[in-house]
């Protein structure tokens, strides 16, 4: 094509935005608030004793007031009460009971996987002590006596009586609303061997399970929204030509070239080295960029928050940490192992964020 008339316009341009730039990231956190509670549960107790499972079930109920104070630890104030039954050769008999104790529980959930108040269900382990106070032993007292008149129970009492018990059981809330949950309960209770009027020379033992609703009086956590600053942004230079007065747009040639410095923060939850489903959007950036550069290779380091833990589980958790990305990147998306590089914290006191939080985090810096 013959061109009469060239004019080269040198306009530099701030031109396309390279495809891996992008906004500033937004990490949601957490905080936990202490809350008090309250609980209302029914079920079943089975006293154990000789006879058939099905025969010694009676109705149980408890109430429950508490305070949890940190993510893992609580404690309540509980009364359970009702009936208990049990059996004396063919003699079936009954009697009543309230037992108020005061339990110490361990929040397994939090434990393992880190507070997270969007979780469905939460695992808790929980011990007590306190008072069984026993009455209404009538059937017992009337029951069955030898020849000379003696009661055949070796431990028969009368009246009121108070024993001393201790339990330990495991309780599992599943979330309704962001304060009412609904709660499974079974115990293991051991008190005095005089509480089924029997003897044995051991402690007496019964069983609670219980269904019921816990309710949180408020909101137990407070959310944070944190802005990771925003990455620096690749631009690409176009040139621009005007033929016969007409505006066209010539890319520069392509040349192959080294892929460029890029960075993505991989962060994790309190205590856990699982990626979520927001967090494995970058990885999954990551493994496009290298396919799309095949001379790209990624380093990972691994890091936690020195503020929370201790010294040898944030080691562990940043190895982990590492391990993970690592993990994501060959496994799910392909990408080589020899291109891939990994590390962790060695220097417990150097923190890449100001913010705690932002230390819990895979650092895969790709070039």
């Amino acid at each position: 094509m013959n061109v009469k008339k060239l004019i080269l316009a040198s306009a530099l341009s701030l031109g396309a935005i390279a495809g891996y730039a992008q906004q500033a990231e937004e990490v949601i956190e957490y905080d936990f608030v202490p809350t008090g509670f309250f609980q209302v549960q029914v079920g079943g107790q089975e006293t154990v004793g000789e006879a058939k499972f099905s025969e010694l079930i009676s109705p149980n109920a408890q109430i429950a007031v508490g305070y949890q104070w940190n993510p893992l630890w609580s404690a309540r104030l509980a009364v359970d009460a009702w009936q208990s039954k049990n059996r004396l050769d063919d003699y079936k008999y009954k009697w009543n009971f309230v037992a108020p104790t005061v339990d110490l529980m361990f929040n397994l959930t939090n434990a393992f996987g880190g507070f997270n108040p969007n979780r469905c269900f939460d695992v808790n382990m929980f011990a007590g002590v306190g008072a069984n106070i026993a009455f209404g032993n009538d059937d017992a007292v009337n029951g069955p006596k030898l020849s000379n008149g003696v009661s055949k129970f070796g431990n028969l009492w009368d009246g009121t009586k108070a024993y001393m018990v201790g339990r330990l059981g495991m309780a599992v809330d599943f979330k309704l609303t962001e304060q009412l949950k609904l709660g499974l309960e079974v115990s293991a209770n051991a008190t005095s061997d005089k509480y089924n009027s029997k003897k044995a020379s051991n402690c007496d033992w019964y069983y609670n399970a219980l269904v019921g609703i816990k309710y949180n009086f408020g909101q137990n956590y407070n959310k944070r929204v944190i802005v990771v600053p925003e990455p620096q942004v690749r631009e690409v230079i176009k040139e621009t030509v005007v033929v016969h007065d007409t505006v066209t747009v010539a890319p520069k040639p392509v040349v192959e070239a080294p892929a460029e410095v890029i960075t993505r923060n991989v962060f994790f939850r309190i205590n856990s080295s699982k990626i979520n489903n927001q967090e494995m959007a970058k990885v999954a950036e990551i493994a496009d960029y290298m396919k799309a550069h095949p001379k790209a290779n990624v380093h990972i380091t691994g890091y936690a928050d020195k503020g929370t833990g201790t010294l040898a589980i944030n080691l562990r958790l940043s190895r982990e940490r590492a391990a993970a990305v690592v993990t994501a990147l060959t496994k799910q998306y392909g990408i080589s192992a020899d291109r891939i590089t990994s590390s962790s914290m060695t220097n417990y006191e150097y923190q890449p964020f100001e913010d705690p939080v932002l230390n819990r985090v895979a650092i895969c810096v790709v070039e």
